[in-house]
C-alpha cells in the first residue's frame, strides 16, 4: 500500500512559491517566510493568487508532486501534474468502457450503492448515539427508504434511472443533514446545497471539503494509471475530473459530511470564523481555513480497517485503495468493483 506523505497548504493569498535546491520557498513580497523540503510532500495546495515559479512546477511534475491552485473560497482553479505514468492498456480499457452505457451503469451503480449505504450508516449511527436528541422514528423512516433504493440501485440497468435513484436518495438524506447538527444551531444550518458561491456557513465548509476530497481522489487515480477526467457516472466535461467525482461519491457522506459535522458539533469552528459578503455568499476566514485544514490532515492520519481489503490503513489512503480496486476491475482481475462500505 502507498505511503501517506504530507500535503502542504498555503493559505495566505499573497504567497509566491519558488524552488531552491530541493526545497520549496514560500515568499511574501519577495521575502522568504518559509522553506520546506520537498521529499516528504505528496501535494501542495495553494489558496493564493500570486502563483508558483516554472522551476518549482517542473521539479514537482518530475517527482509526481501535484500542485493545486484554489481560490480564496476554496474553489478549484487548476492542477499542475507531470507526464502521465498510466498503463496505456488500462487507459484504453477505461476509454472504451466509458463509451458504453451498459458498462458505465455496471460500474457507476456500485459508486452510488456505496454512497447510499454509507449515508444510511450515518443515519443509523445517529439513532444509536443520540436517541434523545433526534426524532428516531423519522431517521428510521429515511433509513428504510434508503434500503429500498439500494435494492433498486443493485438491479438498475439504465444510467439515467441510476442518476434519478441517486437524486432521490440525496433528497432523503439531505433532509436529515440539518438535524445532525447538534450544536450552534443558530449559526450552522443546512437547508439545501448551495455552491458557486456557498450561501451559508455549512455550505462554505462542504464546498471546501468536497474540493479537497476530489483533489485527493484525482491524484490517487492518476497514481494507479487511470485518467481522472474520464468518468462513468459523471460525463466528460472540459476541466472536470469526472472519474474522481465518480469515486468520491462513496466518501462524500462518510468522510466529507461527517468531517464538517464533527467540526461544528465539537465547536472547532464558530460563527466568527465566517465572513458574509454583500451578495450573500459566505467565506471562511484565513484562521478558520487553517483550523479546517489542520483537522483535515489529522483526519487523514486516523487508522481504519478497510472493509474489503481487511487491511489497517489511514483514512487518507482510502482514495488510493479504491483507485487500486477500480484498476483491478478494469483489468479483469475482479468480477465487480467493490465500493467502500463503511460501518
Amino acid at each position: 500500500m502507498k505511503k501517506l506523505l504530507n500535503t502542504l497548504f498555503v493559505t495566505k493569498p499573497d504567497m509566491y512559491l519558488s524552488l531552491d535546491g530541493e526545497n520549496i520557498v514560500i515568499k511574501q513580497k519577495d521575502e522568504p517566510v518559509k522553506r520546506i523540503p520537498l521529499h516528504n510532500l505528496e501535494s501542495i495546495i495553494s489558496f493564493g493568487y500570486t502563483g508558483a515559479s516554472p522551476a518549482l512546477m517542473a521539479f514537482c511534475a518530475e517527482r509526481n508532486i501535484s500542485i493545486v491552485f484554489l481560490s480564496s473560497s476554496g474553489r478549484f482553479r487548476a492542477r499542475v501534474m507531470g507526464k502521465s505514468k498510466g498503463n496505456v492498456i488500462l487507459r484504453k480499457t477505461q476509454y472504451r468502457l466509458s463509451e458504453d452505457d451498459q458498462e458505465c451503469v455496471r460500474i457507476a451503480r456500485n459508486f452510488i450503492l456505496g454512497k447510499v449505504f454509507n449515508q444510511k450508516w450515518m443515519i443509523e449511527r445517529m439513532t444509536r448515539d443520540y436517541p434523545l436528541r433526534i426524532d428516531v422514528a423519522k431517521f428510521k423512516e429515511v433509513s428504510a427508504h434508503l434500503s429500498t433504493l439500494m435494492q433498486e440501485i443493485r438491479k438498475c440497468e439504465d444510467l439515467e434511472r441510476l442518476r434519478g435513484l441517486e437524486g432521490q436518495a440525496a433528497i432523503s438524506y439531505n433532509k436529515l443533514l440539518n438535524v445532525m447538527i447538534l450544536q450552534q444551531k443558530e449559526d450552522f444550518y443546512f437547508y439545501s446545497r448551495s455552491r458557486r458561491p456557498p450561501m451559508d456557513n455549512v455550505n462554505a465548509m462542504l464546498s471546501l471539503a468536497y474540493t479537497l476530497l476530489a483533489t485527493d481522489v484525482a491524484a490517487a487515480l492518476e497514481g494507479v494509471g487511470l485518467d481522472a477526467y474520464v468518468g462513468f457516472l459523471h460525463r466528460d466535461r472540459p476541466g472536470r475530473v469526472s472519474l474522481a467525482l465518480d469515486v468520491m461519491e462513496e466518501l462524500r457522506g462518510i468522510y466529507a459530511d461527517k468531517f464538517v459535522l464533527t467540526l461544528i458539533n465539537k465547536r472547532v469552528v464558530n460563527n466568527k470564523d465566517f465572513i458574509k459578503k454583500e451578495n450573500g455568499s459566505v467565506l471562511m476566514t484565513d484562521e478558520a481555513r487553517k483550523k479546517f485544514l489542520a483537522a483535515w490532515q489529522s483526519k487523514k492520519q486516523e487508522k481504519i480497517t478497510h472493509p474489503y481489503l481487511k487491511e489497517k490503513i489511514q483514512w487518507g489512503l482510502v482514495p488510493h485503495a479504491q483507485s487500486i480496486l477500480l484498476a483491478r476491475y478494469l483489468r479483469g482481475d475482479l468480477d465487480e468493483y467493490p465500493p467502500f462500505l463503511w460501518k
